[in-house]
């Protein structure tokens, strides 16, 4: 214990000796780390409404005006023997027409003028969620579309599909610039503590003459490197907070509504803890690369 206490109290005061370099690295790791937490809040928000809309997903199948009741009645076969589908409904003529008055009443003295009903008749389908029924829902929509009365056939999981790989799009040229940022951050943290190995260049060379541990003599620089990691990490969750506050409070509603969930809600907390786990091994693996300076001799070049 004694050890760990003289390793994070040597670390703190040679943050705080170096403390102008050391702001140079915590804003480095600032940047990546609110850079990958925007990402992640950003696809989170997105993904947790996917998987809303893949549970509510449906098919809409419209039907002939001129449709034989024995077509509705192949049609009605194709969705029964499916495994795919989890609830089915028939929407006549009148139904759809009464349904647009009901959901869309601005509009509802429109359709009296209309001479004839100008909508169609269709199945209303609801699918079972589950991302691995999706070479099936293709299938299906394929099989209902050749029945005969089939006018058109519409489902909500080819947009869904279509969105969920723009997101890991996304995510994947995001993941690209932070992973940019992290490399600078872990050279910057590494430059940082080498100077601090340099200023100390004397005292190491003491410790290691009266035979102070490796512990006891590049533990420090390590330690240093985890803490300008942690503290960049707090640092880039705390902006990520106000940035996500101001965006909620002027446009928390309407993203809300555009991703069809209660409200958009700030990362979990196993998310800030990863976000804060990473900034520490980043500023450590900075701190080993450049506490290995520790280990030159400087007895040789005196």
């Amino acid at each position: 214990m004694n050890a760990i206490k003289y390793v994070v109290v040597e670390a703190a005061a040679s943050l705080w000796r170096d403390r102008r370099s050391g702001a140079l690295s915590i804003v480095t790791i600032s940047a990546a780390l609110f850079v990958l937490g925007a990402l992640l809040l950003v696809t989170w928000n997105v993904e947790q409404s996917l998987s809303q809309w893949s549970a509510a997903a449906e098919m809409s199948v419209y039907v002939n005006d001129g449709a034989s009741a024995e077509a509705r009645a192949g049609i009605e076969h194709l969705l029964a023997e499916s495994d795919l589908v989890a609830d089915r409904e028939y929407v006549s003529k009148d139904d759809a027409l009464v349904r647009f008055r009901r959901d869309f009443t601005d509009l509802a003295l429109v359709t009296t003028e209309f001479a004839a009903n100008p909508f169609p008749a269709s199945f209303e389908v609801r699918l079972r969620p589950g991302g691995h029924y999706a070479a099936g829902v293709v299938d299906l929509a394929g099989r209902l579309g050749a029945a005969p009365g089939v006018a058109d056939v519409r489902y909500d999981r080819r947009w869904i599909e279509r969105v969920a790989s723009a997101v890991s799009l996304i995510r994947g040229i995001g993941l690209g610039i932070v992973w940019i940022f992290v490399v600078a951050a872990t050279l910057t943290v590494g430059n940082v503590v080498r100077l601090a190995c340099f200023a100390r260049r004397d005292e190491l060379e003491i410790a290691r003459l009266v035979g102070a541990p490796w512990f006891y003599v590049r533990g420090p620089f390590v330690v240093e490197g985890v803490l300008q990691g942690g503290v960049g990490a707090l640092f880039a969750l705390a902006v990520l907070w106000v940035a996500y506050s101001a965006g909620s409070a002027g446009y928390g509603e309407l993203a809300a509504g555009v991703l069809g969930v209660d409200a958009v809600r700030f990362l979990p907390v196993g998310y800030t803890a990863l976000l804060v786990c990473g900034g520490m091994v980043v500023g450590c693996v900075g701190g080993i690369f450049a506490a290995r300076t520790a280990r030159e001799p400087v007895a040789g070049r005196l």
